[in-house]
């Protein structure tokens, strides 16, 4: 069973990475918006996972934080001034 999750770990990990690339990439900021949004959900994830491989609850109390400050974020997006580079 380690097995299966150290390898769900590392492809959430290669997940994250390209996430991480079309955060710079990105041609409008929706677009590095949803990058990041997928970044967050990647490490929520490979936190879970790295907690049930480690045997470390604490790993999950880390994952709830890092979903709440992607809510968070997600909301300062939505909420901020719409500029002429977000309707390209």
């Amino acid at each position: 069973m380690n097995t299966l999750l150290t390898s769900a770990a590392v492809m959430l990990l290669a997940l994250f990475g390209l996430g991480l690339i079309q955060v710079f990439r990105g041609p409008t900021r929706a677009d590095r918006m949803l990058s990041i949004q997928l970044a967050g959900t990647s490490m929520v994830a490979i936190l879970l996972v790295l907690s049930q491989i480690l045997s470390m609850p604490a790993l999950v109390d880390a994952a709830l934080i890092f979903m709440l400050f992607a809510a968070l974020v997600a909301t300062a997006f939505v909420r901020r001034p719409r500029t002429d580079e977000d309707s390209q």
